[in-house]
């Protein structure tokens, strides 16, 4: 069973569906999915050599994987200019990438049923490494045309200031 400090009442975890994504300060339009925040750290196994029975293990170096992005095909040009920053085919030789500013800190945070941030993640220096601007089209199919960002990044940590809200009461209206 989950714990609640604030409330206490509260048995259910965090539902996966509230979210939202911000970058250079403002919150992205219509990102309806984003993949998981996974660090791998890898093992060094050593021994000593006294001891020929077993090998000893510590940690190595930590591995954070790509974070996916999708949302549905819109007028917004966020995702388009930011893969640009990374490659912009006929930007004219030499100035295709823009190594000023392609690396981008994102915030994710996460909403309880009441709308209230309950978790926020900070993801540090991300840059896209795939953009997919139209899935395949199919005249047969009834789907949302979705656009999708792959973010390489150099490590994420929870934001610590967010803490759980006290969630707020429901109470009968008036008559």
């Amino acid at each position: 069973m989950a714990q609640f400090s604030v409330n206490a009442q509260r048995f259910d975890p965090y539902k996966n569906y509230k979210f939202r994504i911000k970058w250079d300060g403002h919150f992205v339009a219509g990102v309806s999915k984003i993949g998981a925040l996974k660090r791998t750290t890898e093992i060094v196994e050593h021994r000593e050599g006294g001891d020929p029975s077993s090998a000893r293990k510590s940690p190595g170096q930590s591995k954070y994987e790509a974070i996916t992005l999708e949302r549905g095909v819109t007028h917004d040009l966020d995702f388009e200019q930011w893969a640009n920053k990374v490659w912009n085919f006929g930007s004219g030789l030499g100035i295709e990438v823009s190594l000023k500013d392609f690396r981008k800190d994102l915030i994710i945070e996460m909403y309880n049923e009441a709308g209230q941030v309950v978790i926020a993640y900070k993801v540090f220096r991300c840059w896209v490494s795939e953009y997919q601007a139209l899935p395949e089209l199919d005249a047969s199919a009834n789907a949302v045309a979705i656009q999708t960002l792959k973010l390489e990044n150099e490590g994420w940590e929870r934001d610590y200031d967010v803490t759980e809200p006290a969630e707020p009461e429901f109470t009968e209206p008036e008559n």
